[in-house]
């Protein structure tokens, strides 16, 4: 259920609606901690593909608010890499770090409406009381009915968590697994904005979608169960979350997914070994079965071969083992997929 909003708030969610019924839009949206691995930029083919066949727009944002991880030069590298694919995006790309205004918006208007708890509960804390819920640490709720309070203890803020109450999350899924989760049990009372002030990466991707329009959201099927807290976000904020693809990652020979943390993945070995974009992008297709072994063809050469139909049909196939992220919830779920 929606919470009220301040006006200026409601007249960006406003235009957002406008700007959705005028066509579809897409996004990649990289963290810049370093060069892309090859798992990173095939997954912005396909989002950009998504988009393109769709007929929409493709969006480009920097999430570059984590500013520890960030690496100099890393924002450049990445728009040259996808620039050199010929993976276009419209207007100019965006960086999270230029749009704090709006998540602070968004946290006011939460914490006025009591959707929001101080929280001062340490990582040493949560450790000791709860277990990982499927890879997922469920939070206790150790806070949640506490009068804890919001200003400064012994030097230290408190992080803000999500309030979130027995029922749901749903989203409309097509690739992966049927988008659905139940809030108290399997996704918990989540941070939104962490103690040392860094906001989360589940509030800001959220409303960032929903006030750039974003109508399909493609990214690595790792980020499944994160969706559902971003459901819950758009939720209060009166709107469904985008449809989502949750596609499956590359994985290397020993079956484990690429990482940037193995440099040597990413483009610049490949062209120092002579490979062009042609070769690069038909290793990429390939990988998913969109095109032959061998295949050499550009961007916009993959683009005329492809129709959104097809590109859902062979996605879904190499994401048929992927139902294991929903496996011993025991929840059933009316499917909200379109064919």
């Amino acid at each position: 259920m929606g919470l009220p909003l301040p006006s200026r708030l409601e007249h960006l969610i406003e235009a957002a609606d406008r700007r959705r019924l005028q066509g579809p839009t897409g996004r990649f949206a990289p963290s810049p901690s370093g060069p892309l691995h090859l798992g990173n930029l095939r997954t912005a083919l396909l989002a950009w593909l998504q988009a393109r066949l769709s007929g929409g727009r493709f969006l480009l944002r920097h999430d570059d608010l984590d500013l520890p991880r960030q690496r100099p030069g890393a924002i450049e590298a990445i728009e040259a890499d996808l620039s050199w694919l010929g993976i276009t995006w419209d207007g100019q790309p965006l960086r999270q770090s230029e749009r704090t205004g709006f998540y602070a918006s968004v946290l006011s208007a939460f914490r006025r409406g009591g959707a929001l708890y101080p929280c001062r509960c340490s990582r040493r804390m949560l450790a000791d009381l709860s277990a990982p819920h499927g890879g997922w640490p469920l939070y206790p709720g150790t806070c949640r009915d506490q009068a804890v309070g919001w200003g400064p203890r012994q030097g230290r803020l408190p992080s803000w968590r999500l309030r979130l109450e027995p029922g749901l999350l749903r989203w409309r899924e097509e690739i992966g697994p049927e988008g659905c989760l139940e809030a108290a049990t399997q996704v918990g009372d989540v941070v939104l904005r962490r103690a040392d002030g860094f906001l989360a990466y589940h509030l800001t991707s959220a409303v960032d979608d929903l006030l750039l329009a974003v109508t399909t959201v493609v990214r690595g099927a790792d980020l499944w169960r994160s969706t559902a807290p971003q459901v819950a976000v758009s939720e209060r904020l009166g709107r469904p979350f985008a449809t989502s693809w949750h596609v499956p990652l590359w994985l290397d020979e020993r079956g484990q997914r690429l990482a940037k943390r193995q440099a040597a993945l990413g483009l610049e070995p490949l062209r120092q070994e002579g490979l062009d974009a042609a070769a690069v992008i038909g290793r990429m297709a390939a990988s998913l079965e969109l095109v032959p072994t061998g295949s050499r063809l550009s961007a916009a050469e993959l683009l005329q071969e492809m129709d959104l139909a097809s590109l859902q049909v062979q996605l879904r196939r190499g994401a048929e083992g992927l139902g294991t992220l929903k496996e011993g919830f025991g929840i059933k779920c009316p499917t909200l997929r379109s064919d």
